[in-house]
Formats: structure tokens, C-alpha cells, sequence
């Protein structure tokens, strides 16, 4: 710079010097921009607000009912199954009908400062952002009632934008301008899903304590709400549930429930809002069991796994947008598979007083459902047995036993002792002992052969030998999705946690699929079985999600040909003789002790079927229920297992033939077999019978065939690949005894005595 312009700048600025002038300059300028930029940017946001609130929709309650439009299910081939939720389902009870402790458990839980706060709880979004950022997820909300209202009510559960959530801020501020807080509240409880199709307070009141003998009749008038009945206890229930209405479901997750309700209890008493008695006797308090939940009566076809969609399209979509989103939801479902399965159900358990039936039929290519029956008569008992009954397995487990073996070399043609066998617990002074029904034993056994059979004595020692812990993980992995017990009696199908007809179907459909675990992207939790295909606008047919297969691999396929070709020998000459209809079919017979539990879970090349049959409440024999005699996995299970098979095989040929006609060709040849007449139970080989869960030094059953010896040797289905009759790999024990058994591997007598040649010790 020269010597005039300081001389300028000096002249501009006296007393200072020529460094220092510019930056004066520049606080001026920002002394008089700050305030400016405060001041457009306080208009803007209040040019905002006053923007949302001339946007604020009428939220009055009927209005907004009348505005919904129920979403439509539909079956895989365009059937109408009915709509998800009726509104007129939805009851409406004013402020002063609801119990004072409804409205503080929802409170204390959901919003402590609701009525201090102006819409916006600042402090509650502080601290679930600190919380947030500690744990580095998100793990808490920090909305208050108002927004959450408000986000219902703009059905914008799964548009979480920066811009959206200043929105509904907005609009909850205007709101508690607008409405008094009672009203807010009111609304809010009115709208809310509280899970089993309770939507609205007063109906969740009624599903979860309306046959509570405490209140019967409640909800029978308008003056005698359930909601104003409710106790500290129950309010905290229906409190807690809010939050995910499947996840706290007491129904299907007791033990997450009863924690979230205690906690809401302990929240209410470290506000005052109840007493530290009432506090101690409500986490004391059981929680309603199945029988006593009541959804609200459901009106479509196949209720049961109507039902089950419809939770898992409120998990992705949020309730209001799946229940009254307008969408249509293209279901995986068959009709007429369906009516068959049911059908088939009747022709043998039509009767109340007869034991009750599960059944579950998956497409194997796609792990698609296409018939589920839950029970006999949703409306009366909505409890589903197909997706919600842990039952005990039974035999049904041993397949799991014969493919870990097989993955560690156990061949098919090894040779086992089939006698009383007694197993110390480690760690423990208790015996597993293990025995076969009757004392008939087959004094040596392959491992084959004992499947077919359903030998215990074999079963429970190739488990032992192999592990329990690599058992009940390649169950899991395989679709059994409830957790798998590794005692000593889990070999014989006695769990501490029993499994779904669903969950089995799935497991076997590996099997099926050559050790590939099929689910999908619209698949129920956990890579489960897939309801829903595709998901579409009805009001402009849009699709908006639509179900991707993924196929996983969990099992070695040669390992999973030859469990299949063992399997079919159980459907061709083994306890599960009744199923046979024609085709190739392979699977697994299971019966627990006394009989309280049976199972045929079995597969053809298409499709696996799980059939669960048993009295739903408790462990209760079956004794004489089957022509006199007990009932095994290879009498009702295998017979409607059978019966379903026909009648899915003349639909499928039915509708072949349809698209042949039209191309001028013959019809195909009918390869079943006619549904057969019930015969006496001794007429195919009984099985064995798993232990009660839990049982340790229990003698469990099994049953060898009646004709008075064990069954021949297995061999393998004539269009599955054959098991090798000599290991290709080094697969037999060591203990194998150098001096061969009878022809065949089995023995012809019972007893402790083996045949020619000296067993195996206990491994």
C-alpha cells in the first residue's frame, strides 16, 4: 500500500491506527447483522408455525374415522380374505370414563411433564438426545403425547425427516393451544393400537381383562366401561404396551410384559401416583394368559393367519398405516389349500371334545405360506397354536440328531446298541435312563434304521455322542427359532421351551430345500416363514414393498439328501406309514409322554407340512382317543397330513391340467393314492415317547413294530439319492464290533440281549 492511501485511511479513521480500523468495521457490521439474522430467523420459524397450524387437520374423532379406509387382504391368487380392522371395532370413551390410574400409568411412562409441558417436552428431547449419543443408538424418545397424537394422527410413522418432525412440533404446540389437555389425552387413548386388534383404549380394556371374572359384564353398556374398572396393575399392563404393541404382547412375550408393566408401576409410585402396597402387590400380579385375551371379533377368511399378517404388517408399517392405510395386501396364502387343510382337520377332530389340531403348509421354494390352521374355531379360541403354541416335539426332534451326525461323519449303515441304556449327567448325580416301550429293543441298530423305527435307545445315545449344544444350534439355524434346550433329554424331544408347527414346518423345509434355509424380505421376524408377497396402494395400486427370496445356506446338501432319504423310510414302511399317498414323501413321526403331544412333520418334492394334534391347554393325554387307543404322531398327525397331501396334489393337477386343456393336451395321470379309512393303532409301528421337559431320570418310551420284531433295515426313497451303504469318509465309530450283525444291522429279539455279534458300548 502507499504512502497516500495511509495517509487516506488515517484521515478516515483518527486516533486509530491504519490495522485496526478494518476490523472495527466488521464488528460494526456484525452488531447490526446478528440482530437481523435472530429476527428473520424467529419469523421464519414463526411463519412456519403459523403455516403448519393453518395446515392443522381436524383431529375430532369421528371425522377421523370416517376418513380411513380399511386395508383389503387378498390370497395368492386374488381372493378377498376380508380387511384388516373394522372401525366399528374401535370404542370411544370420554375423559371422565377412564379409570384416574389409566391415565397416569400412561403418563408416568409415556410423558411426566404432559401437563406442564407446551406440546414440545425440551428437557425430554435433552435427554433422550445425551442417552442417544452415550449409547450411540437410539434407545430413547423424547416426544410427548401431543406429538405422538399428532404423528398418528398424520399417519407419519415412517417419515422421520428433520423437516416432518418440526412439523408435528409445531402442530403439537398449536394444539395444546387449541384443545385443552384432557381432550388430548382423551383423543390420544381413543387412537392408539394396544396389540390383538385392540385399537383404542376401551377395547384393549375389553381384549386383555374383559373375561377377568373381576369384571364380567364390563363393556356390556355405555354406562359400565371396562377402561373405568381397570386396577393399578392392569392400567400399567395397557400403559407399557404402547410403546410396541407386539414386542410387550403378553400373550406371545409374557416375560418382556410383566417386566414393562413393573416398570411402569415403578414409575407411577416415584411419582405419586399410587401407593408403595399398590406398587408391591401389582408386580405380584399374573398376567392375563391366552385363554383370557378376547381380540375383538375378526371377520375374514382364515382368521388365524389373517391375524399374523396383520401384526407383522403393524411392525413395518406402523398401526394406523396398516390397519386404515388403504393398502392392499397380496397374501401368500392359497383358498383352496387352505379349505383343504381344514377339511382335512374335520374329517377326524370336528368334534369340541376331541383334541384340537395345528397345521402349517409352506411352499419350499419359497418358504411362502399356503395353508395355516390355528385352531378349531378362531372367535371362540384365539390362541394360535399354528404361530403361538410351543409344544413338545417328540420324536419329531431325531431328524436334527441324524443330520448333525451325519455332518460329523456318523454314517447311515453305523451300528448302535438298541437296548436300556443309562447315561450319567455330567456335573450332576441324576441318570438319563432311557428305555424302549414295552422292553422291546432290536438289540443293534443302524442309525438309519433306528429313524425309521424311531428308536430311543439309538437316538438318545448318537445325540449324546454328538452333542446337544451342535444339536440345538443346527435347529436353530435351520428355522427353529425358539431357543433349544441342551440337557441330556432334548435327545427324545423333551424341551424346557417347546416349538411352533410353524417354526418345524420351516425347520424341515431345509431339508427339503437341500440344506438351504429359505425366508424372505417380508418374512416374519428372524428370517421366519413369509406371509405377505407384495404390498400395494389401493388407491392407486402403487406397489410399495414387495417380499424378496433369500435362500441361506446351513447344511452340507449331501448331508441333507441323505437325511431325506432316511426320512422317506419312515413314510414307506416306519411309524409314519398313514402319510403315504403316492409321490415321494419323507418325514417324522413325534409323540411325547402319555401321549400329550403328536406330530407328522413331513415334505415332497414341493411343499413341507407340519401337523400338530393335542388338547391346547396343559400337558393332557391322549390315551384313548384314537379308536380306543393312544394317539402317536402316526394316527390323527399322519392321517390329516395324508388327506391334506391328496387333496393339495388333485388341486395342483387340477389347475395344470385347466392351462393343458387350453392347449389342446390330455389331462396328467393321477398319481395319488384315495384317503384311507382309519385302521386299529397296532396295525403300523408305534414310536417312542419323549420325556416331559425338564425330565432327567425319567424312563421315556418307544414303541417297536407290532408285528413283534423292529422293521427291516433302512433303505432309501426310490427318487432321493440313496444313503451310502459304507461310509465315503472315515464315519464309523471306533466301537463298531469286528463281528457283523444278522443281515440288515437289527436284531429279531427284545430285551437287554443283542443279536449275533457284540454291540457297541455306550459311546
Amino acid at each position: 500500500m502507499s504512502d497516500a492511501d495511509d495517509s487516506n485511511i488515517t484521515e478516515l479513521f483518527p486516533g486509530q491506527p491504519a490495522e485496526a480500523r478494518p476490523r472495527l468495521k466488521k464488528l460494526r457490521l456484525l452488531v447490526v447483522l446478528v440482530p437481523l439474522s435472530l429476527l428473520a430467523l424467529v419469523s421464519t420459524l414463526f411463519g412456519m408455525m403459523m403455516a403448519v397450524a393453518s395446515d392443522l387437520p381436524a383431529l375430532e374423532n369421528r371425522k377421523e374415522y370416517q376418513d380411513a379406509r380399511n386395508s383389503v387382504l387378498y390370497d395368492r391368487r386374488g381372493n378377498q380374505l376380508g380387511v384388516l380392522t373394522n372401525n366399528e371395532r374401535r370404542v370411544l370413551v370420554t375423559f371422565d370414563d377412564m379409570s384416574p390410574y389409566v391415565r397416569n400409568a400412561v403418563i408416568a411412562i409415556e410423558d411426566r411433564r404432559f401437563y406442564s409441558n407446551s406440546g414440545v417436552d425440551l428437557r425430554g428431547i435433552a435427554r433422550a438426545f445425551f442417552q442417544d449419543l452415550v449409547q450411540q443408538r437410539a434407545v430413547q424418545g423424547g416426544s410427548t403425547i401431543t406429538q405422538q397424537f399428532v404423528k398418528n394422527a398424520l399417519r407419519a410413522q415412517h417419515q422421520r425427516t428433520l423437516f416432518q418432525k418440526a412439523r408435528e412440533s409445531a402442530l403439537a404446540y398449536h394444539l395444546t393451544r387449541k384443545w385443552s389437555k384432557q381432550k388430548i389425552l382423551t383423543q390420544y387413548l381413543n387412537s392408539i393400537y394396544f396389540g390383538n386388534g385392540a385399537y383404542g383404549i376401551e377395547a384393549a380394556a375389553r381384549t386383555y381383562f374383559g373375561r377377568d371374572p373381576a369384571h364380567q359384564g364390563c363393556g356390556s353398556t355405555r354406562s359400565r366401561p371396562c377402561v373405568k374398572e381397570l386396577k393399578p396393575y392392569e392400567a400399567a399392563l395397557l400403559a407399557g404396551v404402547i410403546a410396541s404393541p407386539s414386542g410387550y404382547d403378553p400373550v406371545a412375550h409374557p416375560v418382556a410384559a410383566r417386566a414393562r408393566r413393573n416398570l411402569v408401576l415403578k414409575r407411577m409410585l416415584e411419582q405419586g401416583m399410587i401407593s408403595r402396597l399398590d406398587y408391591f402387590n401389582g408386580t405380584r400380579e399374573a398376567l392375563p394368559s391366552p385363554a383370557e385375551v378376547a381380540p375383538p371379533e375378526v371377520k375374514t377368511r382364515a382368521p388365524y393367519f389373517t391375524t399374523w399378517v396383520r401384526q407383522q404388517l403393524v411392525d413395518r408399517f406402523g398401526a394406523r398405516t396398516a390397519l386404515e392405510g388403504g393398502l392392499r395386501v397380496n397374501t401368500t396364502l392359497d383358498l383352496d389349500l387352505q379349505n383343504a387343510a381344514e377339511s382335512a382337520i374335520n374329517t377326524y377332530l370336528a368334534s369340541p371334545t376331541q383334541p384340537s389340531a395345528a397345521l402349517v403348509a409352506i411352499d419350499n421354494a419359497t418358504g411362502e405360506i399356503r395353508a395355516m390352521v390355528g385352531g378349531r374355531d378362531y372367535n371362540q379360541a384365539p390362541f394360535n397354536l399354528a404361530t403361538q403354541g410351543q409344544r413338545q416335539p417328540g420324536s419329531s426332534i431325531k431328524p436334527f440328531i441324524l443330520a448333525e451326525a451325519l455332518k460329523r461323519g456318523v454314517g447311515p449303515g453305523s451300528l448302535w446298541p438298541s437296548r436300556k441304556r443309562v447315561f450319567p449327567v455330567p456335573g450332576s448325580t441324576e441318570k438319563f435312563v432311557v428305555s424302549n416301550f414295552q422292553n422291546s429293543y432290536a438289540g443293534t441298530n443302524t442309525l438309519a434304521g433306528a429313524l425309521t423305527t424311531s428308536d430311543n435307545s439309538v437316538y438318545a445315545a448318537v445325540g449324546i455322542k454328538v452333542g446337544t449344544t451342535r444339536i440345538a444350534q443346527l435347529a436353530e439355524r435351520m428355522g427353529i427359532r425358539t431357543p433349544i434346550s441342551t440337557n441330556y433329554a432334548m435327545t427324545l424331544g423333551g424341551l424346557h421351551q417347546g416349538v411352533t408347527p410353524l417354526d418345524m414346518a420351516h425347520a424341515y423345509e431345509t431339508f427339503a430345500e437341500r440344506g438351504r434355509r429359505i425366508y424372505g424380505t417380508l418374512g416374519s421376524a428372524n428370517q421366519g416363514p413369509v406371509g405377505i408377497s407384495s404390498v400395494q396402494r389401493l388407491s392407486d395400486n402403487k406397489v410399495i414393498d414387495r417380499n424378496e427370496v433369500r435362500r441361506r445356506p446351513v447344511l452340507p446338501p449331501q448331508v441333507a439328501d441323505t437325511a431325506t432319504a432316511i426320512m422317506a423310510t419312515v413314510v414307506q414302511r416306519g411309524t409314519g406309514v398313514r402319510a403315504a399317498f403316492g409321490p415321494f414323501a419323507a418325514g417324522k413321526t413325534g409323540t411325547t409322554e402319555n401321549s400329550a403331544d403328536a406330530w407328522f412333520v413331513g415334505f415332497t418334492h414341493s411343499m413341507t407340512v407340519a401337523v400338530w394334534v393335542g388338547y391346547p391347554k396343559g400337558f393332557r393325554p391322549m390315551k384313548t382317543e384314537f379308536q380306543g387307543g393312544p394317539v402317536e404322531g402316526g394316527t390323527f398327525p399322519a392321517l390329516i397330513w395324508h388327506d391334506f397331501m391328496v387333496k393339495a396334489e388333485q388341486i395342483a393337477k387340477t389347475r395344470v391340467d385347466a392351462q393343458r386343456a387350453k392347449q389342446g393336451l390330455p389331462p396328467l395321470p393321477d398319481t395319488t393314492t384315495p384317503t384311507t379309512p382309519v385302521t386299529p393303532p397296532t396295525s403300523v409301528p408305534s414310536e417312542g415317547q419323549a420325556p416331559l421337559p425338564g425330565t432327567t431320570t425319567t424312563t421315556t418310551t418307544t414303541t417297536a413294530p407290532s408285528s413283534g420284531g423292529t422293521s427291516a433295515p433302512a433303505q432309501p426313497a426310490p427318487s432321493q439319492p440313496p444313503p451310502p451303504t459304507t461310509p465315503t469318509t472315515p464315519t464309523t465309530p471306533t466301537t463298531t464290533p469286528t463281528t457283523p450283525p444278522p443281515s440288515g444291522g437289527t436284531g429279531t429279539t427284545t430285551g437287554d440281549t443283542g443279536a449275533a455279534g457284540t454291540p457297541p458300548p455306550p459311546p
